[in-house]
């Protein structure tokens, strides 16, 4: 747990950001859209949420009001490529369903609330867990919030910087302890890792050999 300071995870930093370059998350061409992308990429590849984004903007532009407006079964028709598309149409809709309740179906006035409060109210909905809220925030209000996912832990378990037993508050609380709240910095260091755990720290054999990361 000591090891977790300021000049190792700016070290990991530097090493990736070195190695990669800039990885240019979210995509999307509004917030709107990268929320529906952090909603739709639970479980499943990033280039099946492209196509389910994809049938969503086939008659116009991706907007809250389309969405609340759209029957749900046609909403699961259209993200069918994301996978388990019954499930995230209802999470789709009760999200969009809160906006209007809370914020008139404004995605700007929903990102002027108290960050620790929409947070909270995020978690409410069925459906959307820490890593998802958060990346809500961060991606898509460009709220300083660090995102932990799989990837994180165990890029970072795997070189002894973080226990196997930690609870994502207590892992996030780690970074945002010891790094500038910076959003920018916490959007590229989360994309950063998620590169480096598909391409070199793997979730079965790790390729150590080559990796920015050996010897850390």
């Amino acid at each position: 747990m000591d090891k977790m300071n300021r000049e190792t995870l700016m070290e990991v930093f530097e090493r990736l950001y070195s190695h990669y370059g800039p990885q240019g998350w979210w995509p999307g061409e509004t917030p709107f859209e990268v929320i529906v992308g952090a909603i739709l990429t639970q479980n499943t590849a990033w280039s099946n949420v492209e196509k389910a984004i994809s049938n969503l903007k086939k008659d116009g532009p991706l907007t809250p009001e389309a969405l609340f407006r759209m029957d749900e079964t046609e909403l699961a028709m259209r993200i069918r490529p994301s996978g388990y598309y019954n499930v995230k149409a209802r999470r789709l809709k009760d999200f969009v369903r809160f906006l209007f309740e809370n914020y008139g179906g404004k995605i700007e006035e929903m990102f002027n609330e108290d960050p620790r409060i929409l947070r909270e109210r995020l978690l409410r909905i069925r459906g959307i867990g820490p890593e998802t809220a958060d990346s809500i925030l961060l991606y898509g209000g460009n709220i300083p919030v660090f995102v932990v996912d799989a990837y994180t832990y165990r890029v970072f378990n795997r070189h002894g910087l973080l226990p196997e037993e930690i609870s994502y508050e207590e892992c996030q609380k780690m970074f945002m302890e010891n790094l500038p709240k910076d959003a920018g910095l916490f959007n590229e260091y989360h994309a950063l890792i998620v590169r480096v755990a598909k391409e070199f720290c793997k979730k079965g054999r790790p390729l150590c050999r080559g990796c920015p990361l050996e010897g850390i």
